[in-house]
C-alpha cells in the first residue's frame, strides 16, 4: 500500500510542481500577496497533506520539498540570478520565481542538480533516525524523500533531470521523451500524459532552436564540465535507486 500510495500521490505533487513553474503570472502575483510568503504558505500545506497522511508525516514531507527548492535557490544566487524563496501551493507542491536558469547549459544543469543533491542530503536524516531506532515512520520519509528526488531526474524537460541534460546533448531529450512515450504506451497515467504534453512543447521548442546561433553559444560546454555533469547525474541516480528499494516499506502511510 505504501508504495501504491506514495508513488502516485508525490508524482501529482511533483508533475505539477514543475508545470507550475510554467505559469508566469501566478508567480509574479504571489510574492505580492502577504498570505503567501514561504512560512506561511508552508503552514497551508503542511494542512492540506495532514488531511491525507496526517500532520507528522505532512511536515516532514513539506520540509523535504522546502530543501529541494532551496539547493534550486542557492545555485541560482551562486550564478547571478535573482531567485525568489520557495512558495508552497497545497498539493501542486513549491515553485520558485527567477528570471532563467543560467546564462548556459552547464548553468542550468548545475541549477538543476543541486535541487536533487540538497533534497538527497535532507533525506539522510529521516534515513540515519530509522536505521537508529527501526521506526517504520522515519523508513516511509525516508522512501518518500528518495522517490522525490529520483523522479526529478527524469531526463525530461521541464524535470530536474531534463535540465541536466542541457549540459549533455539536447538529443537526450528526445532519447527521454520518446522513452516517457513507450512508458505511457505500456503504463497509460494521466501524471505522465501531462508531462509528456507540457515537456513536448519546451523540448520541441529548445530542441528547434538548438541550431540557431543563440542556441550553439548556450549549449557550449566544455567536455570536461560535460563529464562531470554526467558523473554527479549517473552517480545521483544510482544512490536513490538503491535509497528507494532499500526504504520501501509495504504499508500504507496513514498506519506509520
Amino acid at each position: 500500500m505504501g508504495r501504491r500510495l506514495a508513488g502516485p500521490l508525490i508524482a501529482v505533487g511533483l508533475v505539477l510542481l514543475k508545470l507550475g513553474a510554467k505559469l508566469k503570472a501566478v508567480l509574479l502575483l504571489l510574492p505580492k500577496l502577504k498570505l503567501f510568503t514561504t512560512s506561511a504558505s508552508m503552514l497551508v500545506s503542511i494542512g492540506a497533506y495532514a488531511l491525507i497522511w496526517g500532520w507528522k508525516f505532512a511536515v516532514g514531507f513539506v520540509l523535504l520539498l522546502l530543501l529541494h527548492e532551496v539547493g534550486h535557490v542557492i545555485q541560482l544566487r551562486r550564478e547571478g540570478i535573482k531567485a525568489s524563496a520557495p512558495m508552497f501551493i497545497p498539493f501542486l507542491g513549491a515553485v520558485i520565481a527567477a528570471k532563467s536558469m543560467g546564462d548556459d547549459a552547464a548553468a542550468e544543469a548545475r541549477v538543476g542538480l543541486a535541487g536533487p543533491i540538497l533534497g538527497s542530503v535532507a533525506t539522510l536524516v529521516p534515513l540515519g533516525i530509522w536505521l537508529a531506532t527501526g521506526e517504520p515512520f522515519w523508513q516511509a520519509l525516508a522512501y518518500v524523500g528518495f522517490f522525490l528526488n529520483l523522479l526529478n531526474l527524469l531526463p525530461v524537460l521541464p524535470l530536474d533531470g531534463g535540465r541536466a541534460m542541457a549540459a549533455l546533448s539536447p538529443w537526450v531529450w528526445i532519447g527521454g521523451y520518446a522513452a516517457l512515450v513507450a512508458l505511457i504506451f505500456f503504463f497509460p497515467n494521466p501524471i505522465l500524459l501531462l508531462v509528456l504534453i507540457f515537456g513536448g512543447i519546451e523540448t520541441w521548442r529548445r530542441f528547434s532552436n538548438r541550431n540557431t546561433a543563440a542556441g550553439r553559444a548556450y549549449h557550449a560546454v566544455p567536455a570536461r564540465t560535460r563529464a562531470a555533469v554526467a558523473a554527479v547525474y549517473i552517480g545521483l541516480a544510482v544512490a536513490l535507486t538503491i535509497g528507494v528499494s532499500q526504504t520501501f516499506l509495504e504499508r500504507s502511510l496513514s498506519s506509520v
